[in-house]
């Protein structure tokens, strides 16, 4: 669908090229070209809006109507033209490790006749882990916005499958159409996302896609165009915090104990080229941390107290990890074949490359069979890696089917207990198979001993959507461990390598939480306290009650075997609102647990939390809806618009008050029917509808419109003889008499609309 995409792109800045801005006006932009074939040429890198334009000859300015050459029949795909954009201003919020991004915006319908409407799309790429909270669209007095409601019947569980007014266009870049907008008027525009804040080299960071192409900018001489970034960091830290980098020259206005704000306005002559980056540091060398309290808000779905603690590493570069006893369980079924594999194949090698010589290792390859590098824990030296590596080409093959079972057996089997290592199981897969539940009480059943050191700590990575991931977040849950998916095939050798480094730079086990056995009741998410790693900040969190006490002690055993223990002061937290910090997080666990115990209740408490707090799940639907009609406001007066194919005819069209549903917000829990059949797994983008014809389509338009607007007819005529020139005198003189007609028709439209 990315290369579809691009191509409507491509055609449709080829098709801007026909509109004519009026003496004066700067010539319009032309866009960058295209140096190599490759799809993400066109692939919006910032939240941007088209005009969809199904037929050519609505095309011009809407201020001043200008002759344009007709060009003849439809564009299938319609042609994509990107609107200029007047306006935009960012606003940041980071809060634990979580950023809320409110992008506001301007753009202009420039490229289609007053006369006509069109559909629009929003583009909107988004950072880490992205998710969408809500969009709002005021078009000159129409306003839309979206809503998560509960599906009524099967059939909106019907409509939200087929959905096609949203998808996304790649795992991070999610699409919304916006019906019947007139050519010229203004869109103005509200996005909100939350992403996840990166932790690295003890340091925090957050990127915004903030990335505007040339042809975006207005041609106006006089259009003004100014960007505002608005930046707020709440750490929940009564410590300092450091400044690291910026990527645009913010000016800072606060700086206090774990806060800080930064504000960025410029009146510029482009629009911004690079993202937004903006990266800090707690100033602390050892671990630290805090407890953070808050009382639920009125119509709370759960009326218990929430809690937060959170446990920050330190900066101390000498700090030891522990030592690792690694089984690398990967997926070979026939599914994996091509992309797949080979990206697994090279953050494997990437990962084994960054094991010590005191580590231990084997490999785990599963189809519906299972086979072993070693039957041995292997120590990590070079003559193990090379063998590693020699064997990982000859067995990688991709092929039958998928049983997830015997493998995890037989990893748990490779482990002798330890006092001073790590066990830690990484299982990587794209499928989905019939008996997870019993997968999760295997892994269950060697975790119950109580939290220990020498305890396996199960690590789940899922590529594509035919895998069940909450069946993979549940297995890391119960194994201590981490989850991490990729959605795309390109993100599968990054996002398994950062995996492996957040799981394994384990710096302190067996954290325990004291002072709270006084409590009425306590629900913790995750149920189970995973270890404190180099490469990732500890969030513990969840609903209780009772009286907390006023300080609780965090205790837990440090790589060098002697016990560390932290005591925190526990405080109200007022600037953060941690129902919208912890929403997405919670609604993911309490889901996990849903599928597991398959529990209607917590489905519906899901449903609940989803709807409150504006967060896409498996048990809702987003929609997009005439927001005026929602609050029971009279709809303003329909536009005119003309009946297809003909000219004169005029008739009212109603805006769509049925509710859009978007499809793609969620997950879903797995195929298992297409990971019998081995389908190669699915990615979270859409697919084209009509495939190869309408890309053809497209093409042949494109070089109509190109032919059309330029002097290649011209020249060709020149080589005509006097009979074929007389010929074609009369076609054009003809042809000219009907476009007179039209063009007084058109006129008298105009007349009616103003």
């Amino acid at each position: 669908m990315a290369e579809q995409f691009s191509s409507s792109v491509e055609f449709g800045l080829r098709l801007s090229k026909r509109i004519f801005y009026g003496k004066g006006s700067l010539s319009a932009p032309i866009p960058e070209p295209a140096i190599s074939k490759t799809t993400d040429v066109y692939i919006p890198t910032a939240p941007m809006c088209y005009a969809v334009v199904p037929e050519p000859d609505i095309v011009d300015n809407p201020d001043i109507r200008t002759y344009q050459p007709y060009v003849h029949g439809r564009c299938e795909p319609p042609a994509l033209i990107p609107l200029h954009m007047h306006g935009v201003a960012v606003e940041i919020e980071c809060s634990l490790d979580t950023a809320f991004v409110t992008v506001s915006g301007t753009w202009r319908v420039h490229c289609v006749r007053s006369s006509k409407i069109c559909d629009c799309r929003i583009a909107i790429p988004m950072g880490e882990q992205g998710s969408l909270l809500g969009l709002e669209v005021d078009d000159s007095g129409i306003s839309y916005q979206t809503e998560v409601i509960t599906p009524k019947d099967e059939g909106d569980v019907g409509k939200a499958a087929k959905a096609k007014d949203g998808y996304f266009l790649k795992s991070q870049i999610y699409t919304v159409k916006i019906p019947q907008v007139r050519g010229g008027s203004r869109l103005s525009i509200k996005i909100r996302w939350c992403q996840k804040l990166l932790y690295h080299d003890d340091q925090l960071s957050v990127r915004v896609p903030f990335s505007f192409p040339s042809y975006v900018t207005p041609v106006e001489k006089k259009s003004s165009k100014k960007e505002k970034i608005f930046l707020k960091v709440h750490s929940g830290l009564a410590a300092e915090l450091l400044c690291k980098s910026s990527s645009h020259p913010v000016k800072e206005l606060t700086h206090q104990f774990g806060k800080l704000s930064f504000s960025y306005e410029a009146e510029v002559p482009a629009w911004s080229t690079t993202d937004f980056s903006f990266s800090y540091a707690v100033s602390s060398a050892d671990i630290s941390g805090g407890m953070l309290l808050q009382s639920p808000f009125l119509r709370d779905v759960d009326q218990r107290e929430i809690f937060c603690l959170h446990l920050y590493p330190g900066n101390s570069r000498n700090r030891k990890t522990f030592r690792r006893d690694v089984v690398f369980v990967i997926d070979i079924s026939a599914s994996m074949r091509g992309s797949p594999l080979e990206n697994a194949k090279n953050a494997l090698l990437a990962s084994l490359s960054q094991l010590n010589a005191q580590d231990t290792f084997n490999i785990v390859a599963f189809n519906e069979d299972f086979y072993l590098f070693s039957s041995s824990m292997e120590p990590a030296t070079e003559g193990a890696m090379l063998n590693a590596t020699q064997w990982i080409d000859t067995s990688f093959i991709a092929k039958g089917g998928t049983n997830i079972l015997l493998p995890l057996t037989q990893a748990m089997k490779l482990f002798q207990k330890t006092t001073d290592s790590i066990p830690l199981i990484f299982l990587v897969t794209d499928g989905a198979v019939e008996n997870e539940r019993e997968v999760c009480n295997l892994v269950k059943s060697y975790v119950t001993n109580g939290q220990s050191i020498c305890t396996p700590r199960m690590c789940t990575f899922g590529i594509g959507l035919y895998c069940n991931h909450y069946f993979l977040q549940m297995l890391a849950q119960i194994g201590r461990g981490h989850y991490d998916a990729a959605l795309d095939l390109d993100s599968i050798d990054f996002r398994m390598q950062r995996l492996f480094r957040s799981a394994s730079t384990i710096i302190a086990s067996n954290i325990m939480v004291e002072s709270l056995e006084g409590l009425d009741s306590l629900e913790l998410f995750p149920f189970y306290i995973p270890d404190l790693s180099l490469e990732s900040p500890l969030i513990i969190s969840g609903r209780y009650d009772g009286t907390f006490p006023d300080s609780i002690k965090v205790k837990g055993t440090l790589a060098d075997m002697s016990n560390f223990e932290v005591d925190l002061k526990v405080r109200r937290e007022k600037d953060i609102r941690l129902t919208n910090v912890l929403a997405k997080r919670h609604i993911d666990f309490v889901t996990a647990k849903a599928w597991l115990l398959a529990s209607r209740e917590l489905e519906e408490k899901v449903s609940k939390m989803s709807i409150q707090n504006k967060v896409p799940s498996e048990y809702t639907c987003t929609v997009l809806v005439n927001a005026e009609k929602e609050r029971g406001k009279k709809a303003p007066q329909p536009f005119l618009i003309q009946k297809a194919y003909s000219r004169i005819t005029q008739q009212n069209v109603e805006l769509e008050s049925q509710r859009i549903f978007l499809g793609g917000l969620s997950i879903g829990f797995g195929d298992t029917k297409a990971t019998a059949a081995n389908a190669p797994p699915a990615l979270k983008e859409a697919k084209p509808s009509e495939g190869l014809l309408e890309k053809a389509t497209a093409t042949c338009c494109s070089k109509l419109a190109d032919t059309c607007c330029c002097m290649c007819m011209l020249r060709a005529c020149s080589f005509m003889n006097d009979q074929a020139s007389i010929v074609c005198t009369q076609l054009c003189a003809a042809l000219a008499c009907f476009e007179i007609i039209k063009c007084c028709i058109e006129l008298c439209d105009c007349e009616c609309f103003e």
